[in-house]
């Protein structure tokens, strides 16, 4: 199959069901925000949608067409992704089901063998931060081996594994960070500023050789039209710039986050950092109308 008929497949069901997933959650959430306005705000809407949106920029887009041509444009894919849209889609998951009646109850008996205890245990080790880390700095590198790399460049199902590698180790990378839900194995909440700061030296290692290399690591873009009057090495030096770039400033906003969260005075040390509103906020105590009392 030519890339450009594959490409024609992918535009129409990544969109489809990307569509899909908004409808499901806009329904669901319009619907908590009815019953529960105080504990479900616009912001985790938008976040969520902006990062359906990167997915479908990254899929199925004009974007999409040039990655067998640019470097530059692969990159940006990989960035989208694994770094932009899973923090955003985590940080719009609601803790309440979107769904209710038979559907609720459908996917509570199909759920159900995923609440048992030894499906909670395999969950807990999935989402451990080492395994995290790893799962994304290996993603990461082995889709760069130039012979894994041109895999994914000649084979549909190869280039729709990669891309789907990307956005699950993504996502992995970025729960213990967000942490959507209560996790049950709860790490030191400064740990989070060392787990992001190690996660940027596979990016920086990777960026910098694709940098300062003084060849063209995979010859398929030599080939490739020049596009935007970029030649093959200099679209190689932008790739690996772009992503030294946008990986830094976004763990560096993380971290940010942490660092203030972790120094204020005013938070609960059971508060976790970048998590939603949890079920205890609906309870708090204003102190100045104790004293009042």
């Amino acid at each position: 199959m030519t890339h450009a008929h594959y490409a024609a497949i992918e535009s129409f069901w990544a969109p489809a069901a990307l569509i899909l997933a908004a409808l499901v959650y806009l329904w669901g959430w319009v619907r908590i925000r009815r019953h529960e306005h105080d504990n479900v705000k616009g912001w985790h809407a938008a976040s969520f949608l902006f990062g359906l949106l990167f997915i479908w920029i990254a899929m199925a887009s004009p974007l999409a067409a040039l990655d067998h041509e640019m470097l530059t444009a692969h990159m940006v894919q990989h960035l989208l992704l694994m770094t932009l849209a899973p923090p955003l889609i985590l940080l719009g998951m609601p803790r309440k089901p979107l769904v209710h009646g038979q559907l609720q109850r459908l996917l509570e008996a199909i759920g159900r063998p995923l609440r048992s205890a030894p499906m909670q245990q395999i969950g807990t080790v999935v989402t451990h931060p080492a395994l995290c880390w790893f799962a994304a700095a290996g993603t990461l590198v082995v889709w760069h081996i130039p012979s894994v790399f041109m895999l994914g460049l000649r084979s549909q199902m190869w280039h729709g594994i990669e891309q789907a590698s990307f956005l699950v180790t993504g996502l992995l990378f970025w729960w213990p960070v967000v942490q959507p839900w209560p996790n049950v194995s709860k790490w030191p909440e400064s740990s989070m500023l060392l787990y992001l700061f190690l996660s940027t030296l596979p990016c920086d290692i990777l960026s910098g050789f694709l940098v300062f290399c003084d060849r063209v690591v995979y010859p398929v873009f030599l080939s490739s039209p020049h596009s935007f009057g970029l030649s093959g090495l200099e679209d190689q030096q932008c790739a690996g710039a772009l992503m030294w770039t946008c990986v830094t400033v976004v763990y560096v906003i993380a971290a940010a986050i942490f660092a203030a969260r972790l120094l204020s005075p005013h938070r609960s040390e059971e508060q976790p950092i970048l998590q939603f509103e949890s079920e205890r906020s609906a309870v708090r105590t204003d102190p100045q109308r104790m004293e009042a009392v």
